[in-house]
């Protein structure tokens, strides 16, 4: 396959697929880039923050760890289409998901590793750069966490720059037939000059979005509006209740579209196509409210840049990069505001 360039509609170039040449050189572009995994076609709030790289197990060392706002971890193999080995990669993870799982008694040793990497990294320690990626409290994300681990709540993703038809079809009958979450991200890598290129594609997803999974810390299932509504009465206090269905009935009225999540927690997010294709805001039953910035400003910036200043007047503060992501706030500072956060949206839609 071949991809046509041009700048300014002009000077068209085909540029040829290239190829990885060392596992190594994937390995560090997934850990400096997780966007580049396509998670967000399962989970459309996903937001993946790549932890650790060559994380040591009894069964040998897992390429990255990586873990999301709602402390689902991520074990990561990479794999190019060349090696001979390439059709036991779905094997070799989850043969490191068991080893880490039958080793992770001691939580704290396994936090100090990711503490160590993420300290080399970006010069602060695993509890502050959770709270920065995230916006959240951190504490809440690792207990999660330690419960995942604990039960061998992970989510294993292989990428390769190829994948053939029977990892495919490995992956689905796993998928469809077990507790597992396997994707296979399939990368294409291109090179022009000084840039590159990735096209990636998700595989898995497809059987995982169409099947609700039994209760478990960790396991995933597919939320709908009365699911949603009962988990609600289960975590609000009858206050809190009473103004998260006040949202939720407000955007049910006037939104285009509501999408629901597929975490361990309900979460509901509104489209309002006259300001933006993507939702302009989630929020969940563990009582995050995620103003969704970099998403809006993605597609229209200008409503972007309209919500955020409309927040900031009645009491909401942002940090300089609020473009580049979607900062949550908790029940005690959105369910007093809940009557201002509907007044910026109507007004918006006027």
């Amino acid at each position: 396959m071949a991809i046509i360039i041009s700048q300014n509609g002009k000077n068209a170039k085909r540029i040829d697929k290239s190829s990885f040449e060392k596992e190594d050189y994937l390995q560090g572009y997934i850990y400096d880039n997780p966007e580049s995994i396509p998670l967000y076609e399962f989970k459309e709030d996903i937001k993946l923050l790549i932890l650790a790289r060559e994380f040591p197990t009894d069964s040998g060392p897992i390429d990255a760890i990586g873990v999301d706002k709602e402390g689902e971890i991520y074990l990561i193999e990479t794999k190019l289409y060349k090696n001979a080995d390439k059709r036991l990669v779905v094997a070799q993870v989850l043969d490191y998901g068991a080893s880490l799982w039958r080793t992770s008694v001691d939580f704290n040793d396994f936090s100090r590793i990711l503490d160590e990497d993420v300290y080399k990294k970006w010069n602060m320690h695993l509890h502050e750069k959770l709270e920065q990626f995230f916006e959240t409290d951190p504490e809440d994300l690792v207990e999660r966490m330690k419960i995942n681990l604990n039960k061998g709540g992970f989510k294993f993703v292989v990428l390769m720059d190829k994948l053939h038809s029977q990892l495919r079809d490995l992956i689905v009958f796993l998928n469809e037939n077990s507790r597992f979450d396997v994707f296979a991200v399939e990368l294409e890598y291109y090179k022009h000059q000084d840039y590159e290129i990735m096209i990636p594609k998700l595989f898995g997803a497809e059987v995982k979005k169409d099947i609700a999974v039994s209760s478990g810390s960790g396991a995933r299932r597919k939320w709908n509006e009365e699911l949603m509504l009962e988990n609600a009465k289960q975590k609000f206090s009858p206050e809190e209740l009473i103004l998260f269905e006040r949202i939720y009935n407000f955007s049910k009225e006037t939104a285009d579209a509501i999408n629901f999540g597929t975490g361990a927690y309900a979460t509901f997010s509104p489209i309002f196509e006259k300001l933006s294709s993507k939702s302009l805001f989630t929020l969940g039953t563990d009582k995050h409210f995620s103003f969704n910035f970099e998403w809006v400003g993605n597609d229209n910036p200008a409503t972007m840049e309209k919500f955020k200043e409309a927040l900031e007047k009645v009491g909401f503060k942002f940090k300089d990069d609020y473009r580049k992501t979607r900062p949550s706030v908790y029940a005690e500072d959105w369910a007093p505001k809940t009557d201002k956060i509907i007044g910026i949206i109507k007004k918006l839609l006027e």
